[in-house]
């Protein structure tokens, strides 16, 4: 309370308990096209891989390496920026984040040899990655917490949705300028964007918050500032900024943030949690690599894997949409739940619906559904798990272990089909992955206390 005897309130209780404003929105927003720019990035190099092999004389069995590249740069950069973003903040690696992959893709455009293309594209790879974690984090943090799990769900429709539109691009811009150009647009649309961030991407006000609290922040202007941009009528005597002993004031500062990540009775809970992110994207990255393929051996013609490719896609755009909002409704267990179930019995019915290209497109926009739907949920879920302190580090960090899912899953296709697998038998192994996530999702809900993932739907005290 004030020394009129009003209550203050603290910056999350402000946020939970106002009407959204124009400010969170806007926010939120550029959080989304930041994505939107990272799944064009990320998937048109798949598009643009045959023009390239034509005119590089590049064979294209040797593209796998340039594909690794940069998923590894994202791996790298997703495990190594929440951590930064957790010590100094959200906005900056964000920025910096989106400069990286523009520069990186304007120069790939420049490449003239694989060497160059493997380099280029692990340095885009650093960008991408840089930037997931904390505009998941931003939005989380400028959301009130009804409706956290709604928009960092729907956060990541921006990723299909940003692979929709560069294979949309790929197709007419190709034709009329060449592959170089949509590398040229890939560059430039995220370098606006950068400039667009350093002037409207405010700090995340709950780091700010935190920061203030556990080092003695000497300006509470810039939080004061932020909250009225919130809700204007708020003056500084309404905040309150005092310390806390609460845990996150107590270790914030000590060490390296990703050991917070298994203290506070997280451990169990932090690795459960890896497990289905490590599955998922390798059973995403699987599927937009070998579905193509397989569909074409097993008779279906080249346009059947493009469209399926599309469909995934645009599955997983209702997916992201849909998903905070079911999660809320049916929670977060039984959502996740359910999705990896339906998931793995899609990849198997995909063994025996070869033949039918209406059936086959259909389990293809489900499967879209059900498999990127999972990876908003599974964001959502890290985001609500960990406290604002480690946050970025903790989603950066799942979606790092995530990452080596999506290296290793088109590496397992291969492999199995230089073993002399077919494609129903490959599909019958693709159900692995997701009983694996479906088990880790069941034991995550076994776990007491802080340890569960799901009993942060609970406590508001987490956000």
């Amino acid at each position: 309370m004030d020394s009129s005897g009003t209550r203050t309130l603290t910056v999350s209780e402000i946020i939970d308990r106002q009407p959204l404003s124009r400010f969170q929105i806007s926010t939120i927003t550029l959080c989304g096209l930041v994505l939107l720019l990272d799944g064009f990035d990320t998937q048109c190099i798949g598009f643009l891989a045959p023009s390239i092999s034509e005119t590089l004389a590049i064979p294209l069995k040797n593209f796998g390496s340039v594909f690794s590249a940069g998923l590894i740069g994202l791996m790298i950069a997703a495990m190594a920026m929440g951590p930064v973003a957790d010590r100094w903040g959200r906005k900056w690696p964000v920025v910096l984040s989106a400069l990286t992959f523009a520069v990186f893709a304007l120069l790939t455009a420049r490449a003239v040899s694989h060497e160059q293309l493997v380099i280029f594209r692990f340095l885009t790879g650093l960008g991408l990655g840089g930037a997931m974690p904390n505009v998941v984090a931003l939005t989380s943090e400028y959301s009130p917490k009804r409706l956290q799990t709604v928009f960092v769900a729907m956060l990541f429709c921006g990723m299909p949705l940003g692979a929709l539109v560069g294979g949309l691009a790929s197709s007419v811009m190709i034709p009329l300028w060449g592959w170089r150009s949509v590398f040229y647009l890939g560059g430039i649309l995220p370098l606006l964007i950068a400039l667009i961030l350093i002037k409207a991407l405010p700090e995340s006000v709950r780091f700010l918050t935190e920061r203030f609290r556990t080092e003695g922040g000497k300006n509470p202007r810039e939080i004061l500032r932020i909250m009225q941009r919130i809700s204007p009528g708020i003056g500084a005597a309404d905040l309150d900024l005092s310390p806390r002993g609460a845990p996150d004031g107590a270790e914030a500062n000590e060490g390296l943030p990703v050991r917070r990540l298994f203290t506070e009775d997280r451990a169990a809970g932090t690795i459960l949690l890896w497990i289905p992110f490590f599955m998922n994207l390798l059973i995403l990255y699987f599927i937009v690599n070998w579905l193509p393929g397989l569909l074409r051996q097993s008779g279906q013609p080249v346009t059947a894997g493009v469209i399926a490719v599309s469909l995934f896609s645009l599955g997983g755009i209702a997916g992201a949409l849909s998903e905070g909002r079911v999660m809320n409704s049916c929670g977060a267990y039984a959502t996740l739940l359910a999705q990896f179930g339906i998931s793995a019995v899609l990849i198997g019915s995909l063994a025996f619906l070869t033949r039918s290209f209406a059936i086959m497109m259909l389990v293809t926009f489900l499967l879209g559904l059900a498999v990127q739907g999972a990876q908003a949920g599974l964001n959502a879920l890290a985001a609500n798990f960990y406290p604002t302190t480690v946050r970025s580090t903790g989603v950066g960090w799942a979606l790092g272990i995530g990452r080596i899912g999506s290296i290793v899953g088109p590496a397992i296709g291969g492999m199995l089909l230089s073993m002399g697998w077919g494609p129903q038998r490959i599909f019958l192994a693709g159900m692995a992955p997701a009983l694996c996530a479906a088990i880790a999702i069941w034991g995550t809900s076994r776990l007491r206390g802080q340890a569960n993932v799901f009993a942060a739907e609970l406590d508001p005290g987490r956000a």
